[in-house]
């Protein structure tokens, strides 16, 4: 233990020569004596006497407050590692009809949203933004550290936001716009589709090779499994969707060129778990440069002495006013 203002712990010297010289100088204890009109408790008066308890009492709570008033804490040293460069990553997810398909557990679009979470909660230090994209894409969440409120932006995310369709040009488009000024040196975007490009006026490729002139990396992902699954076609007189096994077309070539063309990689996930595999890789491949700091806490603990002293002064009294006070002055 340390202490901020150690030379008035030499001050203890002074309740220290007072219990001293009084043990030294008093010679007489009191005889044995009866306490209680009852006559139920009985003290020796060599080692319980009235007295002794008062000024051992008052001495050790002179000490306490000493020592508290002498700052004590105990000094911690904690290290942490920082990232020390930092990665800004886009999220472009595909929210058509087409995400709402049951090959995926509950559907493609929540098992995408819980892993997204996941993803989100595990890069502590990076920058991350949210793009939405069907038949228009917008920005859901621009660039920010803060994970909470990537959390509630991702909860949110559902189907019907925009126009339906699969605009991955567009998607990628505003990813790239929203990330290419990001003052961070490596920048990153994960895009998901589970269809064919079939709407809006920028070309994939074209949003590729802008992607790429910026140093952007553009990590692709198709989303569905391989064959036939219940998608839904079309709603029912009450408004709910109506499902039916269709198959599923995804662009794969496309989205292998995309990757190829930033210089990262295309997935292809076929269930929740393969798709959390895919962003388990990517988080290993995307990691930021790490330094270690090293810094320094303090845990006071003046409190503990100083209510240990008050606490022993009260008891002090208490015992005057109720046990002991026809026995002493």
């Amino acid at each position: 233990m340390l202490f901020e203002r150690p030379y008035l712990l030499l001050l203890l010297v002074i309740p220290i020569l007072y219990i001293i010289n009084y043990f030294v100088t008093k010679r007489q204890f009191y005889p044995n004596l009866i306490v209680s009109h009852n006559s139920f408790i009985q003290f020796n008066s060599r080692f319980i006497n009235p007295e002794i308890i008062g000024k051992l009492l008052k001495a050790f709570s002179i000490i306490l407050l000493l020592i508290s008033a002498s700052g004590p804490y105990v000094k911690q040293e904690f290290r942490k590692t920082l990232d020390g460069q930092g990665i800004s990553i886009i999220l472009a997810i595909d929210i058509s009809a087409s995400m709402l398909a049951r090959d995926f557990k509950p559907d493609r679009l929540s098992a995408t949203k819980k892993v997204a979470t996941e993803f989100v909660l595990n890069r502590t230090d990076d920058l991350i933004g949210i793009v939405l994209y069907a038949g228009e894409s917008f920005t859901k969440i621009p660039l920010t550290s803060d994970k909470n409120a990537l959390v509630n932006a991702i909860d949110e995310i559902s189907y019907g936001l925009v126009d339906d369709g699969t605009a991955i040009g567009m998607g990628l488009a505003t990813a790239v716009n929203r990330i290419k000024n990001s003052p961070t040196k490596s920048k990153v975007i994960i895009l998901m589709s589970d269809g064919e490009n079939n709407s809006g006026e920028i070309d994939p490729i074209t949003a590729a090779e802008m992607a790429a002139k910026f140093g952007i990396r553009v990590y692709t992902i198709g989303v569905g499994t391989k064959g036939y699954a219940l998608t839904p076609v079309a709603y029912d007189f009450s408004g709910n969707l109506i499902f039916e096994n269709r198959q599923v077309t995804i662009d794969e070539n496309l989205l292998k060129k995309i990757a190829n063309i930033t210089g990262a990689s295309y997935y292809r996930a076929t269930d929740s778990e393969a798709l959390k595999k895919i962003y388990d890789e990517i988080n290993k491949l995307e990691r930021s440069k790490i330094t270690e700091i090293k810094y320094d806490t303090k845990r006071e603990y003046f409190m503990h002495f100083l209510y240990s002293g008050l606490a022993l002064f009260l008891l002090d009294w208490l015992l005057k006013l109720i046990l002991f006070r026809n026995l002493i002055e």
